[in-house]
């Protein structure tokens, strides 16, 4: 089984667009798209999933899924909805301790991993025949490539490394493809976010700029009442409305969810 971890940003459209080019020696059988929450993820992306990935994919007779993390319940957890939870007391997102560094997150292994391994364990792989999962890293940032999935059904591949692609060559590949550019990929209310980014939230997406500030303020409210520090979405150690101001900075590009497993 040969799947492809979709992430929905510029370095996972390219991998498309290979394969809808004939570019990928070894194409995949599905694109898995892990959607961590209609609510979380940024709603520039989902525009441009549906209304250029799945009719580009539906074109090019690629198979592309929707995944969701689902609960014995059956109901659908988004990352949003755990961290607005009335037990929350651990925060699965990679919040700003008061020191600066940031917290251990779980939402990469939580809303993207275990989702896609889990829809790949429904479908036949096992130890005895693993799954391969394409992931998104370009070459300018090979550094995030892992030898080693962690798990003993499943192999990792990096097929921009092999054709020794960088970002750059990723937009022209998806240019060639008569795809337009995409958006970066990410929750909107994530804590890798540089300052330029939550500035432009705030000066152009007001309304996301305001929920964050409120998701930050009601993880705090929380933690107060168990005794524990305040955390932050910046590094910066205040409030996100106090720490982000309205003129545009020129910070480098922070990392991003485009792979689908985001930074891992």
């Amino acid at each position: 089984m040969r799947t492809f971890s979709f992430g929905g940003g510029v370095q996972s459209t390219a991998v498309m667009a290979l394969q809808a080019l004939g570019r990928l020696s070894d194409p995949y059988d599905v694109f898995l798209f892990a959607n961590v929450g209609d609510d979380s993820e940024d709603p520039r992306t989902l525009d441009y999933y549906h209304q250029h990935h799945v009719p580009f994919a539906k074109e090019n007779d690629i198979e592309l899924v929707e995944l969701h993390r689902i609960m014995k319940d059956g109901s659908v957890e988004t990352i949003w909805n755990r961290l607005l939870s009335p037990g929350l007391r651990q925060i699965p997102i990679p919040v700003r301790m008061s020191n600066g560094a940031p917290a251990t997150r779980g939402c990469t292994s939580d809303f993207k991993i275990r989702v896609v391994r889990r829809w790949q364990r429904q479908n036949g792989s096992c130890r005895e025949d693993p799954a391969v999962t394409g992931l998104g890293i370009s070459i300018d940032e090979f550094e995030r490539a892992r030898d080693d999935s962690g798990y003993d059904d499943q192999i990792l591949e990096y097929p921009l490394l092999q054709l020794d692609m960088n970002r750059k060559d990723c937009f022209n590949v998806i240019k060639e493809a008569g795809l337009p550019d995409p958006p970066k990929s990410a929750c909107f209310f994530c804590p890798f976010h540089n300052k330029e980014a939550w500035r432009r939230l705030k000066i152009e997406r007001r309304d996301l700029f305001d929920k964050s500030v409120y998701l930050e303020q009601e993880i705090n409210k929380k933690r107060d009442a168990i005794g524990k520090d305040r955390v932050w979405l910046t590094r910066y150690a205040k409030p996100l409305d106090e720490a982000v101001g309205d003129q545009l900075t020129f910070d480098f590009d922070g990392p991003d969810c485009d792979s689908g497993y985001c930074f891992t």
